[in-house]
């Protein structure tokens, strides 16, 4: 076959077509016209927002697991954070609660102890303030243990009183503490007067009582008593200071089969709920002694000659 009738065109696979800088050079010149013509006549905004369309359901879908994980992270941080807010304001407020309990305890302290010194300018009772520390261990009796003894001129009988009355009697005496039997015991007994009537007896104590009480013995049926009657001390019995409370009456039991009456009375001082008392001082121990006569002198001094 003749060399001149042969095809010197290379096939269609391996056309070049334009070379590869002509091609750069086209394309960059064609993205630097449409970098222009878009920031000066924005051409390829509707373009954009078409594709911004079109593509916003994958983005959506592609977000979901993203969100859904900062979701929970700050879910989890919120109820962390909401849980130690929740404990400090408990902490908080349990400290508050404990504050406003001690001064509600120190305000009334303040009005017991106030009272109690008033009640012992009123009848001009010398004695010292004293600490209830906590109740005598025998089940039997009601006596409580105050933190004045012998040190401090604590004596045996010294009245006690709190300021609502008569507490009780100081029964033993040691050199730092000492006991004190209250008014409900079934061994104590303290002479008052029916401040109503001005009859005088003796009221005895009467711990079977509910809570504790005491009781008018071995007076008539028809003794002018009445339910509501105040009781003080009559000073008779050299202890007590006349006048301060001691009782009143609750209620009066006649019986047609008894000639005594049954007149139980409920104690004023705070037999179970006294923290500060006023020990005072026999009334015996606050009477100036008498003085004593000077001795008389020999008439003759010298012996016998």
């Amino acid at each position: 076959m003749p060399l001149g009738t042969l095809d010197r065109n290379p096939p269609p696979f391996f056309r070049q077509g334009p070379s590869a800088l002509s091609r750069l050079l086209f394309f960059s010149a064609l993205s630097l016209f449409l970098m222009v013509a878009d920031v000066r006549f924005h051409i390829t905004q509707p373009l954009r927002g078409l594709v911004d369309t079109a593509l916003y359901p994958l983005q959506w879908v592609v977000l979901q697991p993203v969100r859904a994980a900062q979701n929970a992270g700050e879910y989890f941080e919120s109820l962390h954070a909401a849980q130690q807010i929740e404990q400090d304001a408990r902490r908080s407020l349990a400290q508050q609660s404990q504050r406003a309990n001690q001064v509600e305890q120190l305000l009334q302290e303040n009005a017991r102890l106030r009272e109690l010194l008033a009640l012992s300018e009123r009848f001009k009772a010398e004695g010292q303030a004293a600490e209830v520390l906590y109740d005598a261990p025998d089940p039997y009796t009601r006596r409580i243990v105050i933190d004045r003894g012998q040190l401090k001129g604590v004596a045996l009988g010294s009245p006690v009183i709190d300021e609502a009355g008569v507490l009780g009697q100081v029964t033993r005496v040691d050199p730092l503490l000492s006991e004190v039997t209250l008014v409900v015991d079934r061994d104590f007994a303290i002479p008052v007067l029916n401040t109503r009537t001005g009859a005088r007896s003796v009221a005895y104590g009467d711990p079977l009582a509910g809570g504790g009480g005491l009781e008018l013995r071995y007076m008539p049926a028809n003794a002018d008593v009445q339910a509501g009657d105040l009781l003080s001390t009559s000073g008779v019995d050299g202890v007590y200071p006349p006048g301060l409370p001691v009782a009143r009456v609750d209620k009066v039991e006649r019986r047609a089969d008894s000639a005594f009456a049954r007149i139980h009375c409920l104690p004023l001082g705070l037999v179970a709920a006294s923290r500060h008392v006023m020990v005072l001082n026999p009334l015996g121990g606050q009477v100036p002694p008498r003085p004593q006569p000077e001795p008389m002198a020999s008439g003759r001094k010298g012996g016998r000659k």
